[in-house]
């Protein structure tokens, strides 16, 4: 969940020249966190549009971004009319509805592989986020997805991409490079952001068929993104949490590279959680047998629902079990009851819902989406004013870790934050955003500080896995 944050009240002079060393100096600063603290209250104003007004092309609904030639043999893979394809036409869609659900879903799945499907890439969980008006332009997340097609309209390739006044809910944090921008009269918002809304999950980004001109495909989604942030006169497109392998593609596109870390469990063809407990230190197995005996004294009753099993009831309950957990950390809810229903109906068993019963009363769960190989770890709540020692812990991670053993899952994806997981066997991974600020001074500023950040990182994840809770020689 996403933290709420208000400027310090340091004053700039505006009339600082734009130039030299100093002005960079001070940039950087200003792109570092520290220029930020909590907010006591959550957040009342959902646009946050700072700065002076600039003129702007006037946007309208589908606009073409351009046609762009293919090069290859012509003998190669024809199409169904017995034509090769010779041009990509891209555009803009403002909702995900126009795009047919089995043409993007082909993108998604060629983009990542069976094996490895990405739920949150698929139509079904996108369009939910938009049919539930989560992710719709009264929220400030205007979708703005590009797609990809060839001259006889076959969809080579899309992107989820969506315009936004603010940077909640996205998890890579860039509040004070806002308030840079702030501090010098320029506008930073809206901004272009490619990502799975209220999602930092890792996965491709630039989805494309696999087909013989993939690579081309790629490299005109790329430039394509990047022109619709210049013509609509941005400060900024962001791509965040995409895979590593696109990271470092993005990298000769001119984005800035990011890094940050999450914390995973990795399956190692364990048959039961004994045989998971078993590679670790001592004193830790004790004390998660000890943490687990905590839930059956206090009469909770656990399971695992999925698909049909989980009925309105369970996501009625759910949803304010979720209210009651951005309620007490001072965040926005951002997702509507309407949209567990929705992905309930539609995800069917990719969704699994954990859910602890007291006398048959639900007071508490945690909602998980099965991928191809990884388990998700996404939302956790209970009932207000309830208090259930170690339950978060056998919702969220040991419950999590049964069910991608019996699964057979590769590994369950916990998210950010919370030093805790690694005791309990989640270990730090690196994730990945990409940046393209269009102003040079402002670009060549934040460069600087994410040299440093990227160290800092680094240096963290280093001494969480050398101070890791397993047996010394596992991998």
């Amino acid at each position: 969940m996403a933290a709420s944050y208000c400027c310090c009240s340091s004053t700039i002079n505006l009339s600082t020249p734009f130039l030299g060393v100093r002005r960079r100096r001070r940039l950087m600063n200003l792109a570092s966190d520290r220029c930020f603290r909590p907010m006591k209250v959550p957040p009342k104003v959902i646009a946050l549009l700072w700065g002076p007004k600039r003129t702007a092309e006037q946007r309208k609904d589908n606009p073409s971004l351009g046609t762009f030639p293919l090069t290859g043999p012509p003998s190669e893979n024809l199409s169904s009319a017995g034509v090769r394809p010779l041009e990509v036409c891209v555009s803009v869609l403002s909702s995900i509805s126009k795009v047919p659900s089995k043409d993007w879903d082909a993108c998604a799945m060629d983009a990542t592989g069976p094996e490895k499907l990405n739920p949150f890439l698929t139509h079904a969980f996108l369009s939910s986020l938009e049919e539930s008006n989560c992710a719709v332009k009264e929220t400030g997340w205007l979708p703005q997805h590009v797609i990809a097609q060839d001259q006889f309209s076959n969809v080579l390739g899309v992107v989820p991409l969506y315009l936004k006044s603010h940077s909640y809910g996205e998890f890579v944090f860039d509040h004070s490079w806002a308030d840079a921008y702030y501090r010098y009269g320029f506008q930073y918002y809206p901004k272009l952001q490619c990502c799975i809304p209220f999602t930092p999950v890792t996965g491709e980004r630039i989805l494309v068929r696999d087909c013989w001109f993939k690579d081309q495909v790629f490299s005109i989604l790329v430039q394509a993104i990047k022109k619709l942030t210049e013509k609509y006169q941005l400060s900024s497109l962001h791509v965040t949490f995409p895979s590593e392998s696109e990271w470092h593609k993005m990298n000769d596109f001119g984005f800035l590279q990011r890094i940050g870390m999450q914390y995973h469990w990795k399956n190692r063809n364990y048959n039961n959680f004994d045989e998971f407990l078993m590679d670790m230190k001592q004193s830790k197995r004790k004390n998660i047998r000890q943490e687990r005996k905590k839930i059956s004294i206090q009469n909770l009753k656990m399971k695992r629902l999925r698909g049909d099993e989980i009925k309105a009831k369970h996501w009625d309950s759910f949803y304010q079990f979720y209210r009651n957990t951005t309620d007490n950390k001072w965040g926005r809810a951002f997702l509507t009851k309407d949209f567990f229903h929705i992905i309930g109906a539609k995800m069917g068993d990719h969704v699994l819902l954990i859910v602890a019963e007291e006398e048959g009363v639900l007071v508490a769960g945690a909602l998980n989406i099965i991928g191809g190989d990884t388990l998700y770890g996404r939302l956790w709540g209970c009932l207000p004013r309830a208090y259930y020692p170690n339950l978060h812990f056998e919702a969220c991670y040991y419950q999590a870790i049964e069910a991608a053993i019996e699964l057979k899952l590769k590994k369950v994806e916990a998210g950010a934050q919370g030093d805790h997981k690694v005791q309990r066997g989640y270990l730090p991974v690196t994730t990945y955003s990409c940046h393209y600020i269009v102003d040079e001074d402002f670009r060549r500023a934040i460069q600087d500080f994410l040299v440093h950040e990227r160290d800092q990182v680094k240096q963290v994840m280093k001494l969480l896995n050398d101070s890791g809770p397993f047996k010394v020689g596992l991998d």
